[in-house]
C-alpha cells in the first residue's frame, strides 16, 4: 500500500487507524519511503512514532468535521481502521469510510487505499478440508465475526461506489511476524488457507510465502 517515491517527488499521505499495529507499520513505512505522513489516532499521547517528516493528529472518524480537519492537503489517504470481535453492532468501517469519502470530495483528493478482509467474500475451497471449510470458517464469519465482517462489506460497498481511485485490501487475517514473507497478490480470491504477516522489522528478508487478495480502481485502469 505504501510505495517508495519517485526522485524527487514525496506524497502527503495520511493514515487514519494509525495506532494499530497495521497503521503503525503503514506509518514507519511510509515515512522510511520518504514521504511526509500525518498520522489519526484518537490517542495521539499513545502514539509510539515520531519523526520531522510526521505529524500526529487526534481524530475519531465518527466526527466528520475532525475527519474534514485533518484531511485537508493531502494527496492519499490510508484506512488501516480496526475494531475487535463483538456481536454488539459494529459501523466504524462503514462510518469511517463515509466519513474521509465526504472528506476527500471536499478537498479534491482522489486516492484511497483501506485494509479490508477476504471474510467479506467467504470463497469455500474443496482443497481446505472440511473441518476449516465448513466447520471453521463460517463459524468466524457468521458467527464470532458476523457484526464486524458485515460492517466491513458495507466499508467495501460505499468505496466501490465512490469516484476515487481505490485500493482494497483482503488479507485473510494479519498476524505479527519477525521477517517479510515473500507474498501473492491476485484480484481474485486464492486457493487454499492462507494469512498475512504484518513483520515487526520492515527490512528483513522474505521467508514463508503469503497470499494478499486485492481489488482496485485506479485512474489509468478506466
Amino acid at each position: 500500500m505504501v510505495a517508495a517515491k519517485a526522485s524527487g517527488e514525496s506524497m502527503r499521505i495520511i493514515v487514519f487507524g494509525a495506532n494499530g499495529p497495521t497503521g503503525r507499520l503503514l506509518t514507519r513505512r511510509a515515512l522510511d519511503a520518504g514521504h511526509t505522513v500525518t498520522a489519526v489516532t484518537r490517542q495521539p499521547d499513545a502514539f509510539d512514532i515520531s519523526g520531522g517528516a510526521l505529524t500526529v493528529q487526534r481524530a475519531d472518524v465518527h466526527d466528520a468535521a475532525a475527519v474534514s480537519r485533518v484531511m485537508a492537503g493531502h494527496d492519499v489517504v490510508l484506512s488501516s481502521l480496526g475494531v475487535p470481535y463483538g456481536r454488539h453492532p459494529i459501523d466504524v468501517y462503514s462510518s469511517g469510510a463515509a466519513k474521509m469519502l465526504s472528506a476527500m470530495t471536499e478537498h479534491g483528493i482522489r486516492r484511497f487505499a483501506c485494509v479490508s478482509s477476504s471474510a467479506t467474500v467467504p470463497n469455500p475451497n474443496a482443497d481446505e478440508g472440511f473441518f476449516f471449510g465448513r466447520v471453521l470458517q463460517p463459524f468466524i464469519t457468521k458467527t464470532l465475526g458476523k457484526t464486524l465482517y458485515a460492517d466491513m462489506a458495507r466499508m467495501e460497498q460505499l468505496v466501490m461506489a465512490s469516484d476515487t481511485d481505490w485500493t482494497i485490501v483482503r488479507p485473510s487475517g494479519l498476524f505479527d511476524a519477525e521477517i517479510v514473507s515473500d507474498y501473492r497478490v491476485s484480484a481474485e480470491p486464492l486457493p487454499g488457507r492462507f494469512t498475512s504477516g504484518r513483520p515487526r522489522r520492515p527490512a528483513a528478508a522474505p521467508s514463508h510465502r503469503r497470499h494478499l487478495y486485492a481489488l482496485s480502481r485506479l485512474a489509468h485502469h478506466r
